[in-house]
């Protein structure tokens, strides 16, 4: 195992004992808020990468500060994502997450619904906790943070759903990098980095440069995300392989497929992106990936997500770190893990 995936370990241990042993209830003494208490450390207990959490506490090293005051920020982070992954399987219609049944296909899209939205009360309240530790003037300063990261996740998740919903397909590939500069880079690179910088102190002109090492890796992210729904291991990628084709994004990967397939098949390949997931069948997403195979899309995306990569590790060598210098190279080969990962 890699330094880097060791010390994810790590820190995910950490951040799931706070979690599951401070932050989440085990029990009530009535019997459906028993339920709800379990379904809301559902998510939480299954086995995932915890690289939010990892990046909070690792840039507050680099910054000067400790893990020990950035780690119930990490946690909430993890709150975070776990209750918009329970409303992103309902709104994407998935199957799995974490190799498991999605939380509404194991009880239900209501009861799921309230258990996100429980989990998601439940990070507001935590993060006031920070005010014995941080104090009040970072403390705002974190949930101000988080309120941006919020509004622009949804942001972005909007734009993906609407493009689905008005089966609109005008689209290039500088409309695919806003979307996810919204929906994934704010909430997996820039926001986890800069609430680690907030929670040590750091500068402003830090806080910009993490923005933009965020920004060009998250985007990077998502493009490997897309590739790894297409081509990656299930058991290891941990949902269902395809889903994207069922669920009719608009990835990198389908635009440049429209760019470059011939008129006969850039009309059958709409025709089966704008059928409804239920109505698609294993032929048409077979005949899909065919195509992304002729035109190797999935090659076109990865290089462009390794060119991201390394425009935004060249923006965190510029960084003018105060802290511990084997976080600072912890975060460089993250930058890598980001657009190289098998999961």
């Amino acid at each position: 195992m890699s330094d880097l995936q060791g010390e994810m370990m790590r820190v995910k241990g950490r951040v799931d004992q706070l979690i599951l042993t401070k932050l989440l209830p085990k029990s009530s003494k009535v019997r459906e808020v028993d339920l709800l208490y379990k379904m809301m450390r559902d998510y939480p207990a299954r086995p995932a990468k915890g690289m939010r959490p990892f990046l909070c506490v690792t840039v507050s090293r680099a910054a000067g500060g400790t893990e020990k005051d950035a780690l119930l920020t990490a946690a909430c982070i993890e709150l975070f994502q776990n209750w918009i992954l329970i409303h992103d399987d309902m709104e994407d219609g998935s199957e799995l997450r974490r190799g498991e049944p999605a939380l509404h296909r194991k009880y239900g899209e209501a009861l799921a619904l309230n258990a996100g939205d429980a989990l998601h009360a439940r990070m507001w309240g935590t993060l006031l906790l920070n005010r014995e530790t941080l104090g009040l003037e970072k403390t705002f300063g974190v949930m101000e943070e988080f309120s941006t990261m919020v509004n622009k996740t949804t942001e972005g998740q909007h734009m993906e759903l609407g493009w689905v919903a008005t089966k609109r397909w005008n689209l290039n590939e500088n409309d695919y990098y806003e979307m996810c500069r919204r929906k994934t880079s704010w909430y997996t690179v820039a926001s986890p980095c800069r609430l680690g910088a907030i929670v040590a102190g750091a500068k402003e002109s830090v806080l910009a440069d993490l923005l933009e090492f965020g920004v060009k890796l998250g985007v990077g992210f998502q493009i490997q995300d897309d590739a790894l729904n297409l081509v990656g291991d299930q058991k290891k990628y941990g949902k269902a392989k395809s889903d994207d084709i069922l669920e009719g994004k608009r990835t990198l990967i389908i635009l440049h497929l429209l760019q470059s397939a011939a008129a006969g098949e850039k009309d059958k390949l709409l025709s089966i992106m704008n059928k409804s997931r239920t109505d698609k069948s294993k032929a048409d997403v077979s005949y899909v990936l065919s195509m992304v195979d002729r035109y190797d899309a999935v090659g076109y995306a990865r290089k462009r997500a390794s060119e991201l990569m390394k425009e935004a590790v060249g923006v965190l060598r510029g960084i003018k770190w105060e802290g511990d210098r084997d976080a600072v190279a912890l975060l460089e080969a993250f930058a890598r893990f980001a657009v190289e990962r098998e999961w």
